[in-house]
């Protein structure tokens, strides 16, 4: 008989020829269970009183905060760095290598760390992270860092956070932590080169996403305030300065009164509102739910009028319930309201909303802003073409993240219990 984590009796699994039922869950028979300690590696944490070196240049300075639960490798993206000298004993303990691999061992437990050549030397870690350096001639440290961020060996950290108010782990603990091991470095190398591989393989689709993003952005700026034109539309030269900024000559200063109706939602309860409903319900801060009946039935731009994300502007299409906490935005025979709503998106209007308890947004205030506008509805539409090409490239290549991340997902569970072996 077995008992679950839950303290209830869990059926015994199934253990294939060749394998083996371990603490750390079934491997290979030729596989090794080892407790970290027993690979003799250099185990140490940083050590405190780093904040009077704190500046703004020098060397990298690792937190907890650059550390993550999703990718071995670190995030330098907000990154601390330390002026000392070089020569210091305590300095020289705590100085970072290539291979390193780092653990959290105060309150987050067990978020792992990787030490790759991107990480500018010398860096150093604060007392929240332990450093283990291993004999790379026998281990590979990459390897390691996989398995201590694959499932079992987290749960096993999980447990060691619930288990007291203040949690903790001290150098102790971490070498007693258990790692499964193929028994060739060769083997353990493959492992970690395909992970690897499949972590670049995400890394390049979301730096390219971040990238489109970042084009579409500016395109935005340019398009949205007639800085630059689409083919076929510059027929007036020049430009002038208004109320709004610098916009095209034949371009016109509107207010939202004259382009649009805005008129709030109407009320439902919470009872009326579920997971499995037909018709989307919209509140203050986008999608709540869905329900029975709907109030509208187009295209519409949605404005949150209530609440700590007051000013969201969510674009909608069909048939849909605005609750009285949405302000629907219904575009006159002139305006397209996709490009409407991208046009109100910039306009930050949660910087409008008025001061109280619960931020809230006027009607009457937002009727009374000015934007500019294209001067035919035939420009808008292509402005929002453009866009929503755009848009369907991010989401494109959103998809192909989400599906190399569970690629890697199953990757990480087969490789790592060596269901699948790759020599």
């Amino acid at each position: 008989m077995r008992v679950d984590e839950t303290g209830h009796v869990a059926a015994e699994p199934h253990i294939p020829s060749g394998y083996k039922q371990t603490e750390v869950g079934i491997i290979p028979e030729g596989w090794d269970v080892k407790q970290i300690g027993s690979l003799k590696p250099f185990v140490t944490s940083g050590s405190r009183g780093w904040a009077a070196f704190y500046s703004d240049f020098g060397s990298p300075f690792i937190r907890i905060t650059n550390l993550s639960r999703s990718s071995i490798y670190l995030d330098l993206e907000d990154l601390r760095f330390v002026n000392v000298a070089l020569d210091g004993s305590e300095v020289a303990r705590t100085q970072l290598q290539d291979g390193d691999v780092l653990i959290s061992i105060t309150a987050d437990i067990g978020i792992i760390g990787y030490v790759s050549t991107k990480l500018q030397k010398p860096a150093y870690i604060n007392q929240h992270i332990a450093l283990v350096r291993f004999d790379t001639s026998k281990t590979n440290p990459k390897f390691v860092s996989y398995f201590l961020a694959s499932e079992k060996p987290q749960r096993l950290f999980r447990a060691l956070t619930d288990s007291g108010a203040k949690a903790g782990m001290n150098l102790t603990t971490v070498q007693r932590c258990l790692l499964a091991l193929p028994p060739t470095r060769t083997e353990q190398e493959a492992i970690a080169q395909a992970l690897s591989d499949a972590d670049a393989l995400i890394e390049s689709l979301e730096q390219l996403i971040a990238k489109k993003r970042r084009m579409k952005q500016g395109a935005m700026q340019e398009l949205l305030t007639g800085k630059k034109r689409l083919p076929g539309f510059e027929k007036v030269p020049g430009s002038k300065q208004t109320e709004v900024g610098l916009i095209p000559e034949d371009w016109d200063v509107a207010k939202l009164s004259g382009i649009c109706s805005l008129k709030s939602g109407e009320g439902i309860t919470s009872v009326n509102i579920d997971q499995f409903s037909k018709y989307p319900c919209y509140g203050g801060n986008g999608l709540r739910g869905f329900t029975t009946r709907f109030t509208h039935d187009g295209n519409y731009a949605l404005i949150g009028r209530q609440g700590a994300l007051c000013g969201n502007v969510v674009g909608v299409d069909g048939r849909f319930f605005a609750s009285e906490h949405a302000i629907v935005v219904t575009g006159s025979a002139r305006t397209d309201i996709r490009w409407l709503t991208r046009v109100l998106r910039q306009m930050q209007l949660n910087q409008y909303s008025e001061s109280s308890a619960q931020p809230g947004l006027s009607v009457s205030k937002l009727l009374s802003l000015n934007l500019a506008l294209p001067p035919t509805r035939g420009e808008q539409e292509a402005i929002d073409s453009i866009f929503s090409d755009m848009d369907a490239e991010i989401a494109a290549l959103e998809e192909k993240l989400a599906k190399a991340r569970r690629i890697k997902q199953g990757m990480t569970q087969e490789l790592l219990t060596g269901r699948i072996r790759l020599i």
